[in-house]
Formats: structure tokens, sequence, C-alpha cells
């Protein structure tokens, strides 16, 4: 007979970076790749609503010289017959680190935010990220003569969802706060927000950039890329 495995005993619990770990983290990923991990922990999507992110789905805010992306609800996801988890449209707010990011991303292709040798990258938790994981693990413990971090060497990319809603919790933001900008939510709000719901919602995004132990902006430096236009 086969056992049925507990999914709350075998599943493995989430594991939130610390802002060492993700700069050790980020260092040791390839430039695509650091590019949509910043972007990930700092707006906290899934990791298909970062790799098949469409330029279509920007809605600029000229009120607060912004922008937002709405991602339909029946995107497509890894197989292409799924979409956002919650069945509903996903709004994403940018802090200042997702739209340094975003900017930095302009003009690189016509179609995909970011994409990888000219199309939208398949998965990010590929060979390239489970190498750097590991190193940036060796290498944190080398730098800050600690112990070995076992987290840190097998982070996964949804824990990069997990360390934004754990920053945001830490920040005080509030619970109805951190559901629209987790996506969580259900057909309680809708994707239509007034610029004043905005400010409040970049506002408490903004909150996750600053690493409390330092009190300073948590920002980290992209290397610009050569911008090529899709043909």
């Amino acid at each position: 007979m086969i056992a049925k495995l507990n999914e709350k005993e075998t599943a493995r619990e989430p594991y939130p970076l610390n802002f060492d770990e993700q700069r050790y983290l980020i260092m040791e990923l390839p430039e695509h790749l650091k590019r949509m991990a910043l972007f990930k922990v700092n707006v906290g999507v899934r990791e298909q609503e970062v790799c098949k992110l469409r330029w279509e789905w920007e809605v600029k805010i000229p009120e607060l010289n912004t922008s937002v992306f709405v991602v339909p609800w029946n995107f497509g996801g890894r197989d292409g017959a799924r979409g956002v988890k919650n069945g509903d449209d996903r709004v994403i707010i940018l802090n200042e680190m997702a739209k340094q990011v975003i900017s930095n991303q302009r003009e690189i292709n016509e179609e995909w935010v970011f994409p990888y040798e000219g199309r939208c990258l398949a998965r990010m938790n590929d060979h390239a990220w489970r190498k750097a994981r590991n190193r940036a693990a060796e290498r944190m413990a080398e730098e800050t003569k600690r112990p070995f971090c076992e987290g840190l060497a097998n982070v996964r990319v949804h824990d990069l969802k997990h360390t934004f809603g754990r920053r945001l919790r830490a920040a005080g933001v509030s619970h109805e706060d951190r559901q629209v900008l987790l996506g969580h939510t259900n057909g309680n709000v809708t994707t239509h927000y007034s610029a004043a719901e905005l400010s409040q919602l970049i506002d408490a995004a903004n909150k996750v950039t600053e690493d409390p132990s330092r009190k300073t902006p948590a920002l980290t430096l992209i290397r610009s890329t050569k911008r090529k236009k899709a043909t």
C-alpha cells in the first residue's frame, strides 16, 4: 500500500531572505536573473508573472509620475493554460527599486519586460539560479565568517515573494494593503484605484527597500546593458 504524504509535514518551510542574504544572492546571479530577482523581491509577484510580464500591460499614472502593471487573470502561466492564482487581474505596484529595474529594461525588447535572448524565460529556477545560490552561501560564509547558510544555499524563487510579504508585515503595513501588494485579493478589491489609493500602496511598498538594521535604503546597482529593440 502507498501511504499518503502529509503535505503540511513534508512541505518545505518558506525562507524569507534578510538583506545580507539578498545582497549576496543578487551579486552571484547572472544579469538577466539579477534584474528579475530584484523586481520580484520588491513587488511580490509569482515566478510566471515576472517571466511573462509584457509591456502592453503597463498603465501610466501621470499624476504620480509612475506606472503600474495589470496582469490579466488568464495570462497563461508556465503551460499557457494557467493564469493569476486567485482568478483576478493582478495589479503590480512599483516601489522605487522596482521602478529602477523597469527603467533599465526599457527598449531592450518590444514585447517582453524581462527577455532572455529575445524571448521570455520559461522559468527562473534553472541551473544558473541553483549554482548562484550555492555560490552566494559560500561567499557569505567566507566573507562574514559565519556558518554556511543552508537556507540561502537552497533558497527558492518563490521565497522572494515570501521575503516581500515578511518585510511588509515587519514594516507595519496593514493586512489589507499587504493583500493587494501580494496579489492575494479575491474579488474584494477591484483593479480600479484612485491616485490617492495608489500613492498609499506605493508608500507601503517603499518600506521594504530599507534595511531596518542599518536604516538606509537597501538598493542594489544594476549594470546597464546595450538596448536593442526587437525586430
